[in-house]
Formats: C-alpha cells, structure tokens, sequence
C-alpha cells in the first residue's frame, strides 16, 4: 500500500511539475510578443454597455461622439502625425487614418429613403466596423430603404474596446436601434441585415422576442457569414483574459497585437472578443433548444437569407445547417452556400475537406428551409451557377449567372462576403481611387516570416467575386428588386 501511495505522490508531483513548466513556457512565450500600444490599454469609458443609462437612439449617437472625442484624447493625441507614407490607424495623416475618407465609417449613421417602404438594420462583425455594410445600405437606401448602420459597441475606436466588451452590452444596443426605428415609423415592416458576429446578434434578437408581443416585429433576417457555430476551444479563451487582468500579465489578454493598418477594422484581437463569440453562440442554442420545448416552437421565426463559404476559416459552417437551419419551422427560408473553384484543381492541396457540411445537410430536415450552391458550371469551366436544390425531384435546377471565378481564386472567405470587387479598400477593381490604403490586391513578395502581418493574412480573400448575386438576391428577399 504504501508502494502504491509513494508511487501516486511521485506521479502526481510530475503532472504538477509538467503542468506548471507549461504554464511558464506560455506566459513567457505570450509575454515576448510586440509591446502594447495606446491603442492596446486605453479605457474608453464613453462606450454604451447594458448598463448605460441611455434610452434612445439620438442619446446613444450622443454618447458616441463623447465616445470618439476620448478616443482622440486617449489615442490620437500620445500619437504624433505622419505623411501619407505611413500606415498606422492611429497616426493622423497615415494611408490608414480614417480621417482620409470623406466618411468616417466607423461610426454609426442613417440613410433615409426618400419614399421608404421598409426599415432595414446593419449589424456588422466582430472586430469590424460599419463600413463592411455601407455598401448594401446605401444600395438599399436607393431602393427604398430606411437603413440604420449600427456600430456595435467595442468596435470602430481602438482595440481596447473589445477587452472588457459583453455580449449582452452588443445586444442591448441590437435592441434600441430596433426601437429607434419601430418608432420612427412603426407602418413600415423590419429587417436586420447581419454579417458574422451581426448575424448572431441579429438571430439572438429575433429568438428572443418570438414571445416578447411589445418588442419591434421582425419582417425577415438575412445573414452573411453567419456566427453560429465557433470552436469548442474559445470556451478556453476566458481563462486566459482573466489572466490578462493581472499586473504585468497585460499581454496575456491578447490573442494577436498587430500593425493596425486597416482603417475600419483591428488588426489586434482580444481573448475577450474569442469569448463573445463562443457565449452569443451557445446562448443561441439554448434560446433554440428552450423553444423548441415549449408549445409552440420556434413558429414565429422570421423567415431568413443566409449566404456562406464553404470554406470558412473564422466560423464552423456546418453549424449553419445543424444548429439553426434544422430547427427552423417551414417557411421562406433559404441558405445560399459558395462552393470552391473547382476549375481550379485546388482538391489535392486543401486542408479543408465537404465531409461535415455535406453531413449536416443530409441529416437536416427537407422542409425546413431552401439549399442553392453557387459552383462552376463543370470542372472545365470558371463560369458558375447557382444550383437550386429541388426536393421533389432529388436534383439541382440550375440558374446562370454570367459570372465567373477570377482565375487566382479558390474560395471565397469569411471576410469576403459583403464587400463588391470595386470597393476602394478591399476591391480588386476599385471603381475610384481609394483614398488611403488598398488592400484588396495585394501581391507583396520577400523572404517569409520578415512581417509582422502573416502571409496567410495577406493572401486571404477580402472581396466577393459574386457580391452581384448576393446583392441581387437580398433585395429580393426583402423585396426590393
């Protein structure tokens, strides 16, 4: 017996020793990364969270302001000013100073439709800003559309934002925009246009009010790269951004202190972000789950649009299927998937493989909701379709749509998703010269591992070459043609 103790001791203190030499190894390893900027540790204060005592909308664009004026002094003040030669978001004059731009999209804003027929808000990701939506929003705007693009609290300031940022804080704002714009013009139906982690807060909404009868009806939701399903390995990030809180530890509450270089969304991304995003997505599987038990399910549901990548390095694609399509009740629903160019046999040199969407699609049920693939029209060919899954007759009915893969490409993105090919920043074709940095075509070439920027990054996709069709197809949606 006293063998067995001996033993189990000895063990035990090798677990301990091993366990505690990797917690060393990690800090330390964490600890040698880039110095925090300002940009990294100022407190913006300003921010809206669920406990600010703000009850409408004109007093959230108030506070906003304040918001932007610390921003400036917390910021952009401990940053001297630079030529157009330097990128640095938080240098005044760099090729990524928002200022550049005649609108600082960052911020929120109102686009009032001369004679509108609809109401429409723009919620858009995480780490973003409300420029990844403007596009769509001055599209719909033109066609007959109140839009209010909201910025989620957090973003389009300093990358501190996100370090104490909650869920429930971005909800809550979801919530008094949809108020804002019921009574502005409470006739007028309304929709939520949401893209990743938008999307979330947009689906967390229209759950959370099935049976809520004072809170704005929802009209439908249409979704691009929707946050439903993240690693189970964010569920870990919390650990980590607690340890971010002690003195000298600051560094811990960071997954990447990069080069801000991008004027409408941060290079650098909290721990804290990670968690948001794995709380928002299991508090929607509960909401499903809830109602599901209940008498009557999720009957209510506004019908939605949702637009994916199959490949999707951001998100788990699948989950749009398995955790949301599935259980909603047979309506107007419909996901549009983007498949990979298969022209150009890139098969053999993925990591990524269909197994786990094509599983979830069999097991989803077939009435709940439409399925179109937009993929090449053969292997021989760039040019795609849009194959309209048609149950009855177990085939694809397939639609042309004169467009073709670009021949560089091999799939889409998360973040490609919203942004057209001529968009100044992130296009490959921009239709006008950007103003500051471009983004959407860069070819840089050196030794690897000289950036501070991964290659990776940089190769990654930052524009949709079927915005077209996405476009075309949400303002049908929503009825706008």
């Amino acid at each position: 017996m006293r063998l067995i103790v001996a033993v189990a001791k000895i063990a035990f203190y090798c677990v301990a020793g091993a366990a505690l030499t990797l917690l060393v190894v990690f800090v330390r390893y964490l600890d040698a990364r880039p110095d925090l900027e300002a940009w990294h540790t100022a407190r913006l204060d300003e921010e809206f969270d669920v406990d600010s005592p703000v009850e409408t909308f004109e007093e959230y664009l108030a506070l906003e302001d304040r918001l932007f004026a610390q921003l400036d002094n917390l910021v952009y003040a401990k940053t001297a000013p630079t030529s157009g030669f330097r990128i640095n978001r938080y240098q005044r004059g760099s090729l990524a100073d928002p200022q550049r731009w005649p609108i600082n999209w960052n911020r929120s804003y109102l686009l009032p439709a001369e004679s509108p027929r609809m109401q429409v808000l723009l919620v858009h990701g995480l780490s973003d800003a409300p420029y990844s939506l403007h596009h769509l929003g001055e599209r719909l705007q033109s066609a007959g559309a109140n839009v209010l693009g909201l910025r989620v609290p957090g973003h389009g300031t300093a990358p501190s934002g996100l370090v104490e940022v909650t869920w429930q804080d971005m909800a809550a704002a979801v919530r008094l925009a949809l108020d804002h714009l019921a009574r502005n013009q409470p006739e007028l139906p309304i929709y939520i246009v949401g893209y990743s982690n938008g999307a979330a807060l947009a689906v967390h909404y229209a759950l959370a009010n099935l049976d809520a009868p004072e809170a704005p009806r929802l009209a439908g939701l249409v979704l691009y790269s929707p946050e439903i399903g993240v690693t189970p390995a964010a569920a870990l990030a919390v650990w980590q951004a607690r340890l971010g809180h002690l003195p000298g530890l600051e560094k811990l509450a960071w997954n990447d202190i990069l080069p801000e270089y991008e004027p409408f969304k941060y290079g650098s991304f909290a721990i804290n972000a990670g968690d948001v995003s794995y709380r928002i997505t299991a508090q929607i599987q509960e909401q499903i789950m809830r109602l599901k038990r209940g008498p009557g399910g999720l009957r209510g549901m506004p019908p939605i649009l949702a637009f994916s990548s199959v490949i999707d390095a951001t998100v788990q694609a699948p989950a749009l299927v398995s955790h949301l399509f599935s259980h909603l009740p047979a309506g107007r629903n419909e996901l549009v998937l983007f498949d990979i160019n298969r022209q150009a046999g890139i098969e053999e040199m993925l990591r990524w493989r269909p197994d786990a969407m094509l599983k979830a699609l069999r097991e989803a049920p077939g009435d709940t909701f439409d399925f179109t693939l937009v993929a090449n029209e053969s292997a021989q060919s760039s040019r795609v379709v849009a194959r309209h899954w048609q149950p009855e007759h177990l085939r694809f009915a397939d639609e042309a749509l004169d467009l073709s893969w670009p021949p560089d490409v091999y799939s889409l993105s998360h973040v490609a998703l919203p942004f057209p090919p001529d968009d100044p920043v992130y296009g490959s074709d921009p239709d006008q010269p950007s103003p500051g940095i471009a983004l959407g075509d860069i070819a840089l070439r050196g030794e690897k591992g000289a950036l501070a920027i991964s290659e990776s990054t940089l190769l990654r996709l930052r524009w949709n070459p079927f915005y077209s069709y996405l476009e075309a197809r949400s303002l049908a949606f929503l009825g706008l043609e």
